[in-house]
């Protein structure tokens, strides 16, 4: 199979390329102030996974899936539902819960844990934030920790996904900054981590250089927005 890059967005946005030629979108905001203009106006999508509903995390996509769509959203039940009455164009499928797998275009995701809140910008319950792994075609594994602190049933999701990589937040304020960020890779047993949702604005002030000081047995991605890993 070919390689999977994942390519970081800025903020807290993702574009994964599976093995099997599918394009994923984790948490879109493509207006992100440090979104590539290249990677604004997505050309093709085949899965959008969301792990909460604020905006920052979800504001392409009703977008995304009106160009291009319909396309399959993983999100959790009450999220999936409110994308559709904004206008998202996908499956009639209810979307899933904590612990919950779905399988779309070939690719599991799986929902888990998080620790965080989970509303529109009017304030609406779009359900819990959540975590979500996703399984390639071949069984790599990539654990998307969505905006949470650290908590210690993040050694279950280790001994029970085995993530090949985490993607996790290190900006602080909102969610765990690089101190609970390494105390994440050592629960979740990862050796190799790509930090997000810093940076974006002077508040959030964790850094990859601190997550590489505090995690010195774990390759830091620290990837420019834009650039890509492979997993």
């Amino acid at each position: 199979m070919a390689a999977s890059p994942l390519t970081w967005l800025g903020h807290a946005s993702f574009r994964l390329d599976s093995p099997g030629g599918k394009r994923v979108y984790v948490d879109p905001w493509l207006d992100n102030p440090k979104c590539p203009g290249s990677e604004k106006d997505p050309e093709r999508c085949d899965v959008i996974a969301v792990t909460h509903g604020h905006s920052d995390h979800l504001g392409s996509v009703v977008a995304i899936t009106q160009k291009l769509g319909p396309v399959p959203i993983v999100a959790q039940v009450e999220l999936k539902g409110w994308l559709k009455e904004q206008g998202a164009q996908t499956d009639d499928v209810p979307g899933p819960n904590k612990g919950g797998t779905v399988e779309a275009e070939g690719i599991k995701f799986t929902l888990t844990n998080a620790f965080h809140s989970s509303s529109a910008d009017d304030g609406t319950y779009l359900g819990e934030a959540a975590g979500i792994v996703i399984e390639l075609e071949d069984g790599k594994k990539i654990y998307f920790a969505g905006d949470t602190c650290v908590f210690g049933d993040m050694q279950l999701i280790g001994r029970i996904y085995a993530p090949d990589l985490a993607v996790l937040p290190i900006g602080g304020h909102f969610t765990m900054d690089p101190r609970e960020a390494a105390v994440a890779c050592e629960l979740l047993g990862v050796k190799r981590v790509v930090p997000s949702h810093y940076g974006t604005f002077p508040l959030l002030a964790g850094t990859p250089d601190e997550l590489k000081r505090l995690a010195p047995g774990v390759d830091v991605h620290a990837l420019e927005p834009g650039e890509s890993v492979e997993l």
